[in-house]
């Protein structure tokens, strides 16, 4: 079990304790506040809630986590070391002479300051090689994005190391190798932070219509394909040279005022404060973190549908965790064949359930057809060969509700081949929480030529290996419920 430790408990950092904790590492924290423990057991508590349901592949078992009253006990066994103290230079000076003083020398010491540049967290210490900032984005259990800054005090493969842990926990690293003030992308929140502002002060818009301007438009744009695909995209087939020749000259335009600041004086804080108090005062913090956490979880699901940006980050995440979890991707990787194959390791995710707080009927069948899909992959039938001309269309399904199912719960489909057979394939999946029964799944499948959509008899290896299969666990007892028509006797 790889240890993190934390050093400054607030959101940022309990974020950064919820990430680690929930990948399996053991977490050590220091943080002087009173409140700190009662503060990262909230954030964690709505990290448990969002995360697992994220991804499709269950999520490591939790490491422990302890709190410390010293940094020096905090860091010992620490690979990995998250400052997030508030702000301030000589408070951050303060933290990284206990950690030269203390943390191991091979531990990455990453630093979540939005504004401080690494060679100014490095001066004057002798473990700079160890120091780089690892900004992160809130809320940092589901955010995937860690800007990496380095300088040449970091050898290559501190760098390597600290992109390593970063990637393993689901998270992206940007490495910039060039440091800036603020660097890379709160430059940019800066800059429409600052206009925003104008447009409160000059009475232009409202807080809350800025904020619709921005999640009813190019918000959502930003969030699959960032700035320079989306104006590649705008400007048609002519590309992005085409975009700027038709838009490049309004940047000679006074449209903007990025270049000015309004005064920020006590009339402009109550202005905006007021707004915001209107719009969302109706919410506890704590409902609007569920809220953003629920969307965010929804949005990047979407994107792992079209295997897209932040999706695809999740839908890579998930693959390396797969052997942990115990799903096999080819018949090598299969534990025993003589056994129902676990098809599916996973926590309920949150938009699977209905108006009843419980999983959805066309959840049941999508949660089937998954497990379908990961025995096809299993027994050879990959995306390389339906690319290749056949596949398996599902001519009869049966699905039995035995046992409620709710968000958050961690189930399991273990698969059975009951016919591999010429062109037929029938399965038979049974979905659990620990040992209880929640539904049983059975379907029938045709083998299918793609160019004539007409069944057909599959390769010779993919019909071998489900001969294998079913030949291997023909000994097991008959499933109960096998054949079952609907209304007959239970």
């Amino acid at each position: 079990m790889k240890t993190a430790a934390i050093i400054g408990g607030g959101v940022i950092g309990g974020g950064w304790a919820a990430r680690f904790l929930l990948n399996g590492w053991d977490v050590r924290v220091f943080d002087p506040d009173p409140q700190a423990e009662r503060k990262i057991g909230e954030v964690l508590a709505n990290a448990r809630r969002s995360l697992p349901g994220l991804g499709n592949v269950a999520l490591p078992a939790e490491g422990a986590l302890t709190f410390h009253a010293t940094v020096a006990e905090a860091v010992q066994g620490a690979v990995w070391i998250q400052e997030s103290v508030p702000e301030r230079l000589d408070l951050k000076q303060k933290i990284y002479g206990a950690l030269q003083a203390h943390a191991p020398a091979d531990a990455v010491i990453g630093s979540s300051t939005s504004g401080y540049k690494p060679s100014q967290l490095q001066e004057g210490f002798d473990n700079a090689a160890q120091i780089v900032v690892a900004h992160p984005f809130n809320p940092v259990y589901l955010m995937p994005l860690v800007e990496v800054v380095t300088t040449a005090a970091n050898p290559p493969e501190m760098i390597e190391a600290a992109k390593a842990i970063i990637t393993s926990v689901g998270m992206y690293p940007l490495h910039l190798k060039k440091e800036i003030d603020a660097h890379v992308a709160d430059r940019f929140l800066e800059a429409v932070w600052r206009e925003a502002l104008w447009l409160v002060k000059d009475g232009i818009a409202t807080t809350e219509e800025i904020d619709n301007a921005i999640r009813y438009g190019f918000g959502i744009r930003w969030a699959q394909m960032g700035l320079f695909e989306t104006y590649r995209v705008a400007g048609g087939e002519a590309g992005m040279k085409h975009f700027l020749a038709q838009f490049g000259p309004c940047l000679s335009w006074p449209w903007t005022k990025l270049m000015d600041v309004p005064e920020y004086n006590d009339e402009l804080v109550d202005l905006i404060a007021g707004q915001s108090d209107a719009q969302s005062g109706h919410h506890s913090i704590r409902d609007l973190e569920r809220i953003r956490d629920d969307n965010l979880v929804g949005m990047m699901r979407a994107l792992s549908a079209n295997d897209w940006g932040a999706g695809a980050l999740q839908n890579a995440h998930d693959v390396s965790r797969m052997g942990a979890a115990g799903l096999a991707r080819s018949m090598e990787e299969v534990a025993d064949i003589a056994q129902p194959v676990l098809t599916q390791a996973r926590v309920v995710p949150l938009d699977w359930t209905d108006y009843n707080g419980h999983m959805t009927e066309s959840r049941y069948l999508d949660a089937f057809a998954q497990s379908t899909d990961r025995l096809m992959e299993i027994i050879g039938c990959d995306a390389d060969y339906i690319a290749s001309g056949g596949s398996y269309f599902t001519a009869e399904t049966h699905i039995r509700h035995i046992d409620e199912v709710h968000a958050g719960q961690a189930i399991q489909v273990k698969t059975r081949v009951i016919l591999g057979q010429g062109k037929k394939m029938h399965l038979w999946h049974e979905m659990y929480e620990g040992d209880r029964l929640l539904a049983t799944g059975e379907h029938m499948l045709l083998h299918v030529d793609l160019k004539t959509r007409r069944s057909a008899p599959p390769a010779a290896h993919i019909e071998a290996n489900l001969v294998r299969l079913a030949t291997a666990q023909a000994a097991l007892p008959a499933p109960e419920g096998l054949g079952r028509a609907i209304g007959a006797p239970r």
